[in-house]
């Protein structure tokens, strides 16, 4: 698909500067351009790149003056980073355009669904679901019984929702997640073995959500494990039964959640963090990667280690540990000198 020099102007709000009818249909950085790319300069730093780049357009800041010739076209606008974000918004939409429902998928005759609906080759919809306007369940993508589906979702391919999974409105899941599989919910009985307890509860994920590749969300025991709205899921993520995650908390890659675990809104917590069940962690924490956490946060604050603490304070005492070796040399030299001392009394 391509788009001229005017055509992306009239998208961004922008002004031409030199070929009108340049065309590109792909993007790069603007130190990788070439024929057909459009890039962007917004960071001072990469100035230079402008006078070498091969790209055919180049967004840049209405502010930008040039110090020597540009081959590329040049789009002003106001803000050339947010403009960039903007159009490969509009690209990816324009892309990602797919709909009719493929003769190779199935979908119950008791499930609803709205306008606009793109079903995938091998994709399944089970009985009673409801399936909003523009959802698009890419192929592979299993929905089981009474699961809800809000307008403008998109299931990438292979994303399983098992029975009674809620999903809002403007949410992107990955290709592989799963939602609603049984919590890890297991009594043991006196002769050693596991009897499993029943998981009888549901996954609800709230608007503008997005869940990462093979993330998984565990069904509740009773009630409901609950992604609140604007939450952002990296992948390979784990969170456990009646786990509940606040309002725009971001949460990276490998990161696992014990069961009844609650954290709070606008948290932000690194790679492969790990926390046990049944605590709270208070809105606004920022926790560092490979972080532990074994206890209740009360306070937003950033926090490291395992076990996690304040981040000023485990800087303090991984200074110290650094220096652990030392300090036992010195203290077996001490010890040696206070037998010596009493030895000659």
């Amino acid at each position: 698909m391509k788009f001229t020099a005017t055509q992306i102007a009239g998208i961004l709000e922008g002004k031409v500067e030199g070929n009108p009818n340049a065309e590109v249909w792909n993007v790069a950085k603007i130190e990788e351009g070439a024929l057909g790319m459009i890039s962007f300069l917004a960071n001072p730093k990469y100035t230079h790149y402008i006078y070498e780049t091969k790209s055919s357009i180049v967004i840049v800041n209405d502010d930008f003056e040039a110090t020597a010739p540009i081959q590329a076209t040049l789009i002003r606008v106001r803000n050339a980073y947010d403009s960039f974000g903007k159009l490969l918004a509009f690209y990816d939409q324009m892309t990602q355009n797919k709909q009719g429902v493929s003769s190779l998928a199935f979908v119950s005759k008791t499930a609803q669904y709205g306008e606009n609906l793109y079903l995938g080759e091998f994709a399944f919809v089970g009985e009673n679901a409801k399936i909003g306007n523009n959802v698009k369940l890419y192929p592979q993508v299993y929905v089981g019984d009474g699961c809800i589906i809000g307008d403008n979702t998109v299931l990438y391919p292979g994303v399983k929702l098992y029975r009674n999974t809620v999903i809002g409105k403007n949410c992107i899941l990955h290709a592989g997640a799963v939602l609603g599989a049984d919590g890890f919910g297991f009594a043991p009985q006196p002769d050693g073995h596991y009897e499993k307890i029943p998981q009888v509860g549901n996954v609800v994920v709230e608007d503008n959500v997005e869940i990462g590749a093979n993330t998984t969300i565990d069904r509740a025991t009773m009630g409901s494990t609950r992604i609140h709205q604007g939450v952002k899921l990296d992948n390979l993520i784990m969170l456990a039964h009646n786990t509940e995650v606040g309002e725009n908390t971001a949460m990276a890659a490998q990161t696992g959640v014990s069961g009844s675990t609650h954290i709070g809104k606008n948290c932000v917590i690194a790679g492969q963090c790990g926390f046990v069940g049944h605590i709270k962690v208070a809105d606004g924490a920022r926790i560092g990667a490979q972080s532990g956490i074994l206890g209740n946060i009360r306070k937003a604050d950033d926090y490291m280690g395992s076990p996690s603490q304040p981040l000023r304070q485990y800087l303090v005492s991984n200074a110290r540990f650094r220096h652990i070796d030392e300090m036992a040399r010195k203290l077996d030299v001490l010890e040696k000198e206070l037998a010596e001392l009493k030895s000659q009394k």
